[in-house]
C-alpha cells in the first residue's frame, strides 16, 4: 500500500479507565481562585492552584468535564473522541508528563497515512509529485511567517503545484487548524512547530483529561453569566447563585468570550474583544461510523486523503486504536457549510464520500452513525481558535489581565501551541502560576533568581 511516512515516539503505560469525582467547593466566599470552564485548560489551572494548597473552584457550564476533549463509550461501545484525539508533541509535553501514574495507554501514531486518487491508492510516480509539493508548501508558509508583513497563508503558496493544489491546501489548512487557508494568518500558522511525532490514547484523549480531574471540586451545570471584580476580589455570577474569590481564570473559547454569554464589570478593553475576535474559532467535525469487518481493508489508525479537485473534501481516520470505529473529518468553510445543515446532511456526504474512495460494499458496510456539531454546541461554538490574516499578536493581546485579577487560558492563548490540547494545558498552567503570584503564593521569577545564583555560589 502506498503511503505518506512521518518520524514517532514510543511511550506507553498500563490501561485503567475511571471517571473523576465531582464533589462542591467548600464554602463560597472566602475563596483564592474561581476558575471558569473545566477544560484542559480549567483542569491544569486547578491542579496547579490545588498543588499550592489554596482555596478554589471549578465552574463547567455543561453536564460533563473536557471542554474540547471528550471520550464518548456509549455510542458505539468503543472509546470514541467527539473532539482532540490527536496528541501532538507528546514527548516533553507537560501534559504527558502528567500523565505518566494514569495507567491510560499512549501509543504512537503508525506511520502509513495513504493518498488515494478516486477508487484506488495513489501511485509511487504520484506521490513522488505530492509529497514534496507538500513540503515546499509548508516551508513556504513557515519562510513567510517569518517576515514582517502577515497576511493571508494561501497567498503565500508556490504556483506550481498543479492538480495536488487543493489536496494540499486541504492538508494544510482545514484539517490542521479548521479554516481555510485564505482566513488564516500566515505568521501565526508559521509558528506551529511541525507536527511529526504525534500519538493516541487507546481509552480515549477525553477519558484521560477527566482521569486528571479527579478529585477536583467541580460545579456541573453551571453556567457563569456575569464577572465582577474590584480591588477587593471577584464576583461570580452563576446560574446556581454567586462565587466570591480573591482572583479568576477564564477558560471560554474565544467565540463564547465575544458572544456576549458572560458580561464583565467593569468591560473588557476593547483591544481584547477585538484580539478574541480576530481569533475565532475554525469548523471540526467528526461524522463517525461503526464498519466491523474492515470492508476498506485499511490498517488501524490509517488516516487517509484524497486528490480533489476542490474544497469539498475530507479526511479518513480509519479502524480507531484497533476497533470498527472510522472517523470521516469534515473541517474549514465546507465542514462549517455542511455542519449547519445538520447531522443527516453531513452523514449523507461521508457516505457517499467513503463510497467514491472504496466502492457501494463499504458504504452498505455502515452499521451505525454519528455526526459532531462543534459550531452549535452553545459553551463552545465551534472548534479551535485560528488568527486571522494580520492579526498574529492578537494571542499576546488576550492573554493581558484584568487589573490582576483576573486572567483569561486556553489554547487560544498560546502561541506556539494553538489548537491543541497540550497548548491549552500549558497556558492553565501558566495562568494558575500568575494568579499564585497574585496572590502571593508563589515567588516572581526575578524573584527566584538571586536564590538561585546564591545556592550555586555555595556549591
Amino acid at each position: 500500500m502506498s503511503g505518506l511516512s512521518r518520524r514517532s515516539f514510543l511511550a506507553a503505560s498500563a490501561a485503567v479507565v475511571a471517571a473523576p469525582s465531582v464533589v462542591r467547593a467548600q464554602g463560597g466566599a472566602d475563596l483564592d481562585v474561581a476558575i471558569i470552564g473545566a477544560g484542559a485548560a480549567g483542569i491544569a489551572a486547578a491542579r496547579r492552584i490545588a498543588a499550592a494548597n489554596r482555596r478554589f473552584v471549578l465552574l463547567e457550564a455543561s453536564d460533563r468535564i473536557g471542554g474540547r476533549c471528550v471520550t464518548d463509550t456509549a455510542t458505539f461501545g468503543v472509546p470514541f473522541d467527539l473532539g482532540a484525539h490527536w496528541i501532538h508533541r507528546p514527548d516533553g509535553s507537560q501534559l504527558t508528563g502528567a500523565t505518566q501514574t494514569t495507567g491510560f495507554e499512549i501509543y504512537t501514531a503508525p506511520r502509513g497515512q495513504t493518498v488515494r486518487v478516486g477508487p484506488r491508492n495513489a501511485r509511487d510516480s504520484e506521490l513522488e509529485t505530492f509529497i514534496p509539493s507538500l513540503v515546499r508548501a509548508r516551508r513556504a508558509i513557515v519562510d513567510a511567517g517569518r517576515g514582517r508583513a502577515d497576511g493571508p497563508a494561501a497567498r503565500v503558496l508556490p504556483a506550481d503545484l498543479g492538480d495536488w493544489r487543493s489536496t494540499i491546501e486541504f492538508v494544510l489548512g482545514p484539517f490542521a487548524c479548521g479554516k481555510d487557508l485564505a482566513s488564516v494568518s500566515v505568521v501565526d500558522l508559521a509558528r506551529v512547530p511541525e507536527r511529526d511525532n504525534d500519538a493516541f490514547c487507546r481509552q480515549g484523549y477525553g477519558a484521560l483529561i477527566a482521569k486528571l480531574a479527579a478529585g477536583l471540586p467541580v460545579r456541573l451545570s453551571t453556567p457563569v453569566s456575569r464577572i465582577e471584580w474590584d480591588r477587593g476580589g471577584v464576583e461570580v455570577v452563576t446560574a446556581k447563585g454567586q462565587v466570591r474569590a480573591r482572583s479568576a481564570i477564564v477558560t471560554v473559547s474565544t467565540n463564547v468570550l465575544t458572544s456576549g454569554k458572560i458580561t464583565f464589570k467593569p468591560e473588557i478593553a476593547r483591544r481584547q474583544l477585538d484580539a478574541a475576535a480576530a481569533l475565532s474559532l475554525g469548523s471540526y467535525d467528526h461524522i463517525a461510523f461503526d464498519m466491523p469487518r474492515n470492508p476498506m481493508n485499511l490498517q488501524r489508525d490509517d488516516l487517509v486523503f484524497e486528490k480533489s479537485p476542490g474544497n469539498r473534501t475530507a479526511a479518513l481516520l480509519a479502524n480507531v486504536s484497533g476497533t470498527s470505529l472510522q472517523m470521516v473529518e469534515v473541517a474549514g468553510d465546507f465542514g462549517r457549510e455542511l455542519s449547519s445543515k445538520g447531522e443527516g446532511a453531513m452523514i449523507e456526504f461521508a457516505r457517499e464520500w467513503i463510497a467514491s474512495l472504496f466502492g457501494a460494499n463499504a458504504k452498505n458496510a455502515i452499521k451505525r452513525s454519528y455526526a459532531t456539531r462543534w459550531n452549535e454546541d452553545p459553551f463552545v461554538l465551534g472548534a479551535m481558535s485560528v488568527a486571522a490574516p494580520g492579526s498574529a499578536d492578537a494571542r499576546k493581546i488576550l492573554a493581558e489581565p484584568f487589573a490582576g485579577r483576573v486572567w483569561l487560558a486556553g489554547e487560544a492563548l498560546h502561541e506556539t501551541q494553538w489548537g491543541t490540547v497540550n497548548g491549552a494545558w500549558e497556558s492553565g498552567q501558566r495562568t494558575a502560576e500568575a494568579a499564585l503570584r497574585q496572590l502571593g503564593a508563589l515567588k516572581n521569577p526575578e524573584e527566584e533568581k538571586p536564590a538561585q545564583r546564591s545556592r550555586k555560589r555555595h556549591r
